[in-house]
């Protein structure tokens, strides 16, 4: 339900007479128009209806509640809020790109600014106190915002700051064309008081400019701005004044905050205490009535003891009432005389202030001095819980229509009335807070004592809250710092339960914040939810917390914040099978890549250990392919690939093979492979013809060629030549012939196939050449064995025709000479372009003719 509008709709059980649960409750989409669900990948069944899917036995319950999505722009991009699996940017589409904002009316802007002020607590309105002993001080601060300068009010906790910035605003109200604004620093960072004082002066619904767009905007801004609970100081608020030269300031802060730079330019001004007899008047005003002489002398020491601060007089003057209400009067004794029981009726001539009537003593000094413990003990039970909750939540108190809830008590939004009255509380920006010094007294006397266990309940009040579809994302922003407050306790994780709860609080209120445009909240719950996930052990969540910080990232310019979020988030939704949110970051990083290269006078480049050749800058020109730099290697080891134009074959031979140094770029691979194709199809025929035409006995079988290993181009390795031997010949003579390169040789290796000796990998055989050296003789090696072949037994009927210019190929693969004991060859072996070791040399001799 809603905490503070309930409708009938939020309930089953009112249905009217004759209508079924159907049509008297509609859909969650038709209560919330202004939203839409999100895509979800379950359905409900047909014969299972919204009415009954909840219920047991009813059918499977595949109906997830709604999803509240919100489309806004940010800058260039179009946001779509998604809670469920996060959420997506785009580059804005044309026509969708928003107008200039325009300026809010000088009614607009009183709106605005009596919306943002602290809800009025429910009760009886406490008297207005008057402003003493600020005269001078509020002339002078006047006096200075009139001629444009800007002022630091430099004063203590509790010295009445904030009265006195509502007065000097008033006077101010005329001065500057866009009227006065007021803003609280508490928590603020520069960026979000820059966006702040952008909403305030400008119609910003659903549209956050970038930085350049913010820092145009706000530099024509021409206010007044009152600026409370300051935070900043040094180049932080030099860069505030900065962005806005046609402002003036009033800085309210306390000593401890750090001072601003020599070159700010600010009027200081010191905020002190008030006199004894201000002090008095004060108290007087705060009870009500004039003071006796034993209560003018207790005030005068209080006033000693606090240094005149007005919070400690209207605290005191709480403590005087609360005395008063006890001690009672004989008027309020005789008019419930009836009701007193004969043995407790006070005698009419017994005076009312003794100690045997309704006399209470005046509190002590100690008590005066820190009185929220006596004060609190004198309050109702919702008021001592709702300190309970304040204290958990770091000093934040719940809005009044979440007190209920929180408390237990149907009545306890009137707790606030009771707190504000004591002086307990103080108003910050649109909320209050607990005043200076009452926490620490508080937490002294135990009341700190079940803090995280009333976090964890609130944090479970504000995660159903923050969900539900009825809560608009403004209502949530409002209560962003109680939010946040109650994740502190349970990120840690000392509980069981605890970090999950956190979890379910940002999975909640993370959204509403994008969509309420208050992004600093949104950071600070992203990174808290990001952390309790990781500490819970949920890595779905976490992935989504990792998804929305790259976005973030990505809408504010941080492209290497981003790459990195989106990149974890990825890898996380991977190992979990969340193919929709895998598919949503991918497209988040295609779009980070899109503006990585969009950068003007950058390139990506990629990182190589030292020692490695210079890396290749990426996107450097159309139809570029992303390559890394090859290692240097020695020079000995690799040799160039270029182009020769081979000479003239003559009938019957094969194409000569160069010497493979290195792999050819990748950008000509394709045209290399169709011309080795084709070299390989000629070589393959000259081959066969050359074998056909040569072959004059039937008894050897030596000229089949086979093509089975004819080497692929595409298949990863063509680094590897195509002639590279086996590890052991064929001893038939249908050996296969070793097939030729993907530069077109067909030559095979003519060194004796490896032995268990072999030299190393990657050492050219002592049979390779270099490019420079003279090609040996047509038909023979250019390394003999050591023993030469026996005469021919049969000479061949047609002497081959000897190549033109016939070349060795080296193998890649460790070779070594020929053994001594190996049996001579008994007849020659037709080869391409000179004897073939490998299969000669090894070939069993043949029987007789």
């Amino acid at each position: 339900m809603d905490p503070i509008d309930r409708g009938p709709e939020e309930y089953g059980h009112d249905e009217r007479a004759g209508e079924s649960a159907d049509s008297a409750r509609p859909p969650r989409a038709e209560i919330v128009p202004a939203v839409t669900p999100a895509t979800s990948s379950h359905v409900t069944p047909a014969h299972v209806t919204p009415a009954v899917a909840h219920l047991k036995g009813a059918g499977p319950v595949t109906t997830p509640p709604p999803a509240r999505t919100v489309q806004l722009i940010s800058g260039e991009y179009l946001l779509t809020v998604n809670p469920i699996d996060g959420s997506e940017i785009e580059l804005c589409p044309p026509g969708r790109q928003p107008h200039a904002p325009a300026r809010r009316a000088a009614a607009e802007r009183a709106d605005l600014q009596r919306a943002g002020r602290p809800s009025v607590p429910p009760g009886p309105a406490a008297p207005p106190l008057p402003l003493l002993e600020r005269g001078a001080e509020r002339e002078r601060l006047a006096g200075l915002l009139g001629r444009g300068r800007s002022v630091r009010l430099t004063g203590a906790p509790g010295s009445g700051r904030s009265t006195l910035l509502d007065a000097v605003a008033a006077d101010c109200a005329d001065l500057a064309p866009d009227g006065v604004v007021r803003l609280s620093g508490h928590r603020r960072t520069t960026t979000e008081l820059l966006y702040e004082l952008y909403a305030a002066v400008h119609h910003s619904a659903l549209c956050r400019p970038d930085r350049a767009g913010l820092l145009e905007l706000v530099h024509d801004i021409g206010a007044v701005v009152v600026l409370d609970d300051l935070e900043l100081g040094g180049e932080a608020l030099d860069e505030l004044l900065a962005a806005t030269p046609e402002c003036a300031y009033l800085l309210a802060t306390t000593p401890d905050t750090e001072p601003p730079s020599a070159d700010a330019g600010l009027e200081e001004v010191a905020l002190g205490g008030l006199g004894r007899g201000s002090s008095l008047e004060l108290l007087e005003g705060v009870v009500e009535r004039a003071l006796t002489d034993e209560e003018a002398n207790w005030a005068g020491d209080l006033w000693f003891e606090s240094e005149g601060l007005p919070v400690r007089f209207v605290q005191a003057g709480a403590l005087l009432r609360q005395r008063d209400q006890l001690r009672g009067s004989s008027e309020a004794s005789d008019e419930f005389e009836p009701f007193v029981r004969p043995f407790e009726r006070i005698s009419d001539d017994a005076p009312p202030h003794t100690p045997d009537g309704y006399d209470i003593p005046l509190p002590t000094l100690g008590e005066g001095a820190a009185p929220a413990v006596l004060l609190a003990s004198r309050l109702s039970e919702a008021a001592r819980a709702t300190l309970r909750f304040a204290v958990a939540l770091g000093g934040e108190v719940p809005h009044q229509a979440h007190l209920p809830a929180l408390v237990g008590d149907t009545h306890a939004d009137a707790a606030l009335g009771e707190l504000m009255s004591c002086g307990l509380l103080t108003p910050v920006g649109p909320r209050y807070r607990l005043a200076p010094g009452v926490a620490a007294q508080l937490e002294a006397k135990g009341y700190a004592d079940d803090a995280v266990a009333h976090a964890h309940t609130a944090a479970q009040h504000y995660a159903w809250w923050a969900g539900h579809p009825s809560v608009t994302p403004e209502r949530v922003t409002a209560e962003a710092d109680a939010i946040l407050a109650a994740m502190g306790p349970l990120v840690p994780g000392q509980e069981s339960g605890h970090p999950s709860a956190a979890v379910l609080l940002a999975r909640s209120a993370a959204p509403a914040f994008l969509a309420g445009l208050h992004w600093g909240a949104w950071e600070r719950v992203l990174r808290s939810g990001s952390e309790a996930a990781r500490i819970a052990g949920e890595v779905a969540e976490e992935a989504y917390f990792h998804h929305e910080l790259g976005v973030l990232a990505l809408c504010v310019g941080n492209l290497d914040r981003a790459r990195a979020e989106l990149e974890a988030s990825i890898g996380m939704r991977g190992a979990v099978a969340d193919k929709v949110g895998t598919v949503a970051g991918r497209r988040a990083l295609a779009l980070v890549t899109d503006r990585e290269g969009g950068r003007p006078g950058t390139s990506a480049r990629v990182a190589l250990p030292p020692g490695v050749g210079e890396a290749v800058p990426l996107g450097s020109g159309p139809g570029f392919v992303p390559d890394v730099a090859l290692p240097s290697v020695p020079e000995e080891s690799v040799t160039l690939v270029t182009r020769r134009e081979p000479p003239a074959l003559g009938p019957g031979t094969a194409p000569v093979s160069v010497p493979l140094r290195r792999r050819p770029a990748l950008g000509a691979r394709r045209n290399l492979v169709a011309a080795g194709a084709g070299a390989v199809l000629a070589a393959v025929l000259g081959t066969v013809v050359t074998l056909g035409a040569t072959s004059g006995s039937d008894n050897t079988q030596t000229d089949k060629v086979r093509t089975e290993q004819s080497p692929d181009a595409d298949n990863g390795e063509g680094d590897l030549p195509a002639d590279q031997p086996v590890d052991e010949a064929p001893p038939n003579p249908d050996a296969q012939l070793p097939a030729p390169s993907t530069s077109g040789s067909a030559v095979p290796s003519d060194s004796a196939s490896p032995s268990d000796s072999a030299s190393p990998s990657g050492t050219p055989s002592d049979s390779a050449s270099s490019p420079g050296d003279t090609p040996s003789k047509p038909g023979s090696p250019s390394k003999p064995p050591s023993k030469p072949p026996t005469s021919p037994s049969k000479p061949p009927s047609t002497p081959p025709t000897p190549p033109s210019s016939p070349s060795p190929t080296p193998s890649d693969e460790p070779t070594e000479e020929p053994s001594d004991t190996a049996p001579p060859p008994s007849s020659p072996q037709t080869t391409v372009s000179g004897p073939n070791p490998a299969l000669s040399d090894t070939s069993p001799e043949p029987g007789p003719a």
